[in-house]
């Protein structure tokens, strides 16, 4: 077996066998297979496309490329939730504790913002003292103890994605629903979970687009997860406009924590009781939608899940004060409102721009590793459909760096359209998989 025979049989549009598969991560990752073969490889493959079975198959080599977490002496059944990445998504911080507080244990690992998406990582760090970087005894006590953990991805998590996503990035290869599927899902079967729900975004901040894409990423992933056995369901939800109304770390942090109060937006409640309720139906613990869904509702009417987050904030080193009075929390110097330049209807907000605009702010980072000013970031005024008079604020941008106020703001506004007759307000979930 060689990597010419391999690159030949996939140009001519041919499916390759789970012991070329094989052959292909294991080389790679181990440095027998050089980067200008694994390129020719790639891009046939964004080409000429893979059939289900060969990005199942592409999925497991990955995973099985480094470490795979052991849950099975984890009480309960272990859950995890990822996002394909948005605008303002803060919906872990809110779902976790809430399938916490109902006994089910959530065992998740997550990523830092790159480009014009959020991390869970960069948020949960906004809180002083609170650990990302925890070992892999660390991990599984806190979540055997607490029901909950969030951690920061190890390297030695599927380092073959890790290695093939920086060669895609660089080869034009990144937007292929095969490649794309079977990155994600290295990761979060490496993880160990029993059952995962995909929150699979649609739209202008997605990472796919259009809605015929979201839901062939979706329905990927989905046969991956099913494949190696786990539990999977997956709900396709709106990006055209930014989740919540928070969008930045600290920021986004403030809006989960009222949320948990019971005074979150009804974009990311709903969001989170679709997600939620999808899990608990596939793990057989609610027989209903409605059941789980006035089940998850109930934790946070009982402040259930906001106990169950000061308790995984602490549990991870985190300064509970920062909680229980949020202005501990980092705060950008300067502010700036972003005024409307006439009057009418938002008609649409180009979501990607606004992710972008609070990447100039100072909240995101445009190459891994960069710092990020926990503080910046944008507070959203008004959404698809909404009304807004001339010089009226449709957003505030807040940045620690004066001089990034005005180009986040000149980006913000150039990404809303403001029209005469009021839109259609686009659905919040469009398709929900089992």
């Amino acid at each position: 077996m060689n990597m010419y025979d391999i690159i030949t049989k996939k140009k001519h549009g041919e499916a390759l066998s789970a012991q070329e598969i094989e052959f292909f991560v294991k080389g790679y990752t181990d440095g027998s297979i050089p980067d200008y073969q694994a390129s020719a490889l790639l891009m046939a493959i964004c080409l000429k496309l893979m059939k289900r079975e060969e990005t199942a198959d592409l999925a497991r080599e990955m995973m099985l490329s480094g470490d795979v977490l052991d849950l099975k002496d984890i009480n309960g059944i272990k859950v995890d939730k990822h996002s394909t990445g948005g605008v303002g998504d803060k919906t872990s911080l809110v779902l976790a504790p809430m399938l916490a507080a109902l006994g089910l244990t959530v065992a998740k690992m997550s990523g830092r913002a790159l480009g014009h998406t959020g991390g869970t990582i960069d948020k949960l760090e906004s809180i002083a003292g609170f650990r990302t970087e925890l070992s892999e005894d660390e991990f599984l006590n806190t979540v055997n103890t607490h029901k909950m953990v969030i951690a920061a991805q190890t390297r030695d998590i599927a380092p073959a994605d890790k290695k093939l996503y920086a060669l895609r990035d660089v080869t034009a290869t990144v937007d292929n629903i095969s490649l794309i599927a079977s990155s994600i899902m290295s990761k979060k079967l490496a993880c160990g979970a029993d059952a995962i729900v995909l929150d699979v975004k649609t739209g202008s901040g997605s990472l796919v687009g259009s809605l015929e894409n979201s839901i062939a990423l979706a329905e990927e992933m989905v046969h991956i997860g099913k494949t190696m056995g786990r539990k999977m369901c997956a709900v396709i939800s709106d990006m055209n406009q930014p989740l919540g109304y928070a969008v930045g770390n600290a920021l986004e942090v403030k809006e989960a924590i009222a949320a948990l109060k019971g005074k979150g937006p009804k974009d990311l409640m709903d969001l989170c009781l679709a997600l939620g309720s999808s899990l608990m139906l596939i793990c057989g613990v609610s027989q209903s939608k409605e059941d789980a869904e006035a089940e998850l509702q109930r934790t946070i009417e009982t402040g259930a899940a906001y106990t169950k987050f000061k308790e995984f904030i602490a549990a991870q080193g985190g300064d509970v004060c920062v909680i229980e009075d949020i202005a501990l929390l980092p705060q950008a110097r300067y502010q700036l409102d972003v005024k409307a330049k006439k009057s009418g209807y938002v008609s649409s907000i180009a979501c990607a721009e606004i992710g972008m605009a609070s990447l100039l702010s100072g909240a995101g980072r445009e190459v891994k590793d960069a710092p990020v000013d926990f503080g910046a970031g944008i507070m959203i005024h008004k959404k698809i459909g909404d009304q807004v008079d001339i010089e009226e604020a449709v957003a505030t941008v807040y940045a620690s760096d004066e001089a990034k106020l005005l180009p986040a703001a000149q980006r913000i506004l150039s990404a809303y359209t403001i029209e005469t007759a009021m839109p259609q307000v686009p659905p919040l979930i469009y398709n929900i998989l089992r």
